[in-house]
């Protein structure tokens, strides 16, 4: 008695409103499709662990299990003007079929409730990208 197991997939959006391109990733038979195993409801749990994260190990955990199981790559640099606020961090997930709209906006804006709540992790981001390191006086 074997049943077959289907896993959900992402509803298609309404058409119009968003440019994820989800039939030209559907109708193609090499490409990554992990990202459609995003749907709503486990967007919620993603965005709601996201919030959670309290420290910059969990953060770049967390980045690494969305690129692994999803395929979805989240970028956090600083921002090519003067860091004063985490609104000077740029936040972004890179563009890829099958990615929707509403997502794109979404987790950025759930990374930055986090880093708001905990400027700790801002502080880390700006250091390993070498803002706070002591250069050498020169000579």
């Amino acid at each position: 008695m074997s049943q077959l197991f289907t896993v959900p997939i992402r509803v298609e959006c309404p058409p119009g409103a968003c440019g994820c391109n989800r039939e030209l990733l559907l109708n193609d038979p090499d490409s990554d499709r992990r990202v459609l195993l995003l749907t709503r409801q486990e967007e919620k749990k993603l965005l709601l662990r996201i919030e959670a994260i309290s420290n910059y190990a969990e953060l770049l955990y967390l980045r690494q299990r969305m690129h692994e199981q999803l395929g979805i790559v989240l970028n956090i640099t600083p921002g090519d003007n003067e860091v004063r606020t985490v609104r000077g961090l740029s936040i972004t997930l890179a563009d890829q079929p099958g990615l929707c709209k509403k997502t794109r906006q979404s987790v950025p804006a759930a990374v930055r409730k986090c880093l708001e709540r905990n400027p700790q992790i801002t502080y880390a981001i700006l250091d390993a990208h070498g803002l706070f390191g002591i250069s050498e006086p020169q000579e």
